[in-house]
This record gives C-alpha cells, structure tokens and sequence, in this order.
C-alpha cells in the first residue's frame, strides 16, 4: 500500500511525458497523488468499515472527482446507478494491494479481490488483472522467490513474463488496459533489484506511468523495505483523511511498523490541494 501510493505519486508527472530512463529526479515539487490512490484508500476505507465496495467507491470518488478518473468510470462515480461497466481497464488492479493484506489465505485473497472488481471491473481481463496484482503481492510478502511468483502467475494467468524491460521499453506505448499493463508492471517488480529500483524501471518503460509504477510499487513493497525518506516524501503530499484511513488500516492489519509510526508522527498536511 505504501508501495502503491509512492509509485502512483512519482508517475503523476510521466503519465503524459514518458521519461524512457531510470534516471529522473523521484520526487519533483509538483508530484501529486492521482486516482489511483485516491481508489487505493477507498479500498481500504470499505474493508475496515465493511461497506460495500462499489459504496466506498463512490463516496471517494465524489470527494475527490479531478483526480485524474477515467471518463466512463466518472460517469459511473457520478450516477446513482451500481451497474458494472464490463470494464477491462487496469484500474481494477491499482486499487487492490490492501486486499492482499486483509486476508489469510491466497484463495481469501482472490475472492475478495474479484469482488472489489465486480462492481465495476467485471470483464475476465478485469478480473484477471487484479487477481494477479493480488497473488504477486500476497505470495512476496509470504516470501516464495521471484522465480517462483513469477512461474506461478504464468501458470495461473498465462501472461508472458518474459520481455525485459530494456526490449519493453523499446516499444511500448499507452495503454490503460489490464492485459497491456499489468504483464508490464509485472516484469518490472521482476527485475527490480530493490523497491526504488522496481519505481524507476516502471518509469523508464513509458505507457501509463502512474499506474504502472502504482502497481509495480505495490508489489515491490510486499518484498522490499522502503526508505523512510521516501515514505515521508510520500504522505506529506496526501490530505489529513487519507493519512488517517491509511494509518488505521495499517494498524488493523498489524503492518503499523515502528519506523512507521514515526513518519506517521513527522506528517505535515500539504499547503495546498493540488488535487481534489
């Protein structure tokens, strides 16, 4: 989750202007948190209050309508209409690392991130998508091995895994469906070498920055430590009720490290919303 906010904040600034490099400043003074976590925190606000997920969705949406949401998915936040869109979009996948942590089980896991993606998310490549964001983070913070995290999501979900990132990046454009960038944010936390490193590569191969780096971060989160600097530069930039639904569920889910506590103690509320 933490992983999920950084990568999302970082790539606010390359969703438009692709950066085909690891080499970029990591927090730029007009980096900002997007959609993507705004979902992210909605996730978690239905699974500590259980209530609906397509409830919390909008509630969060309303609050924060110019974050950066999808046109179909602002029609759908905006009605008071509950039907699915039969979407495909990878915002089924960037919303679901809490719920890697809310249950005890991979199978638990996968249930209740189908249902967090019905509502809304509900073609197969939507569900799919969030599902194998779901299992890579449940089973790296279980501690199998990449190779195995990676044999285990080919297996199961029959991605290629097997592009690099150098011959990704080569290529790649934007595309904000499931089975366009979840393989790709995949294959980033694959060949990172430590949780900044899984960032800068989710960065360095285009496309959809923001979500990408959300949901590599997410998962490179499960596997590595991250720097306190980084989490500090992170939750400065997000408003007071994000920062009190993320803490309680870090603290309902016993993920509240001491460290934590003490970038929870140093947060100053950002000056102005830059986004809302």
């Amino acid at each position: 989750m933490w992983g999920a906010i950084i990568g999302d904040i970082v790539g606010s600034l390359f969703e438009k202007f692709n950066h085909k490099h690891k080499d970029f400043e990591l927090f730029h003074a007009l980096s900002h948190y997007t959609d993507d976590t705004v979902m992210t925190i909605a996730t978690m606000d239905a699974l500590l209050k259980e209530i609906p997920f397509e409830v919390a969705y909008k509630k969060w949406y309303r609050k924060y309508p110019k974050a950066g949401f999808g046109q179909r998915f602002r029609e759908w936040g905006k009605s008071d209409s509950f039907e699915p869109l039969r979407s495909y979009g990878n915002g089924s996948a960037m919303r679901v690392s809490p719920i890697a942590y809310w249950r005890d089980t991979l199978d638990e896991v996968l249930d209740l991130a189908t249902q967090s993606t019905n509502i809304t998310h509900n073609h197969p490549e939507g569900v799919k998508g969030a599902q194998a964001v779901a299992s890579v983070i449940y089973l790296a913070k279980s501690k199998m091995s990449k190779d195995e995290i990676k044999k285990h999501i080919e297996d199961t979900y029959h991605y290629d895994l097997n592009e690099t990132t150098d011959s990704i990046r080569t290529w790649y454009t934007f595309d904000v469906t499931c089975q366009g960038s979840v393989p790709q944010a995949i294959r980033c936390f694959y060949e990172a070498t430590n949780f900044e490193d899984a960032i800068r590569l989710a960065i360095s191969i285009g496309g959809d920055s923001d979500t990408i780096a959300c949901m590599t971060g997410s998962m490179a989160e499960a596997y590595y430590p991250i720097d306190v600097k980084i989490k500090l530069e992170a939750i400065n930039r997000l408003p007071r009720e994000f920062v009190d639904v993320f803490h309680a569920f870090l603290k309902k889910t016993d993920q509240l490290s001491e460290e934590d506590n003490i970038v929870f103690n140093n947060y100053q509320p950002p000056k102005f919303k830059n986004v809302q």
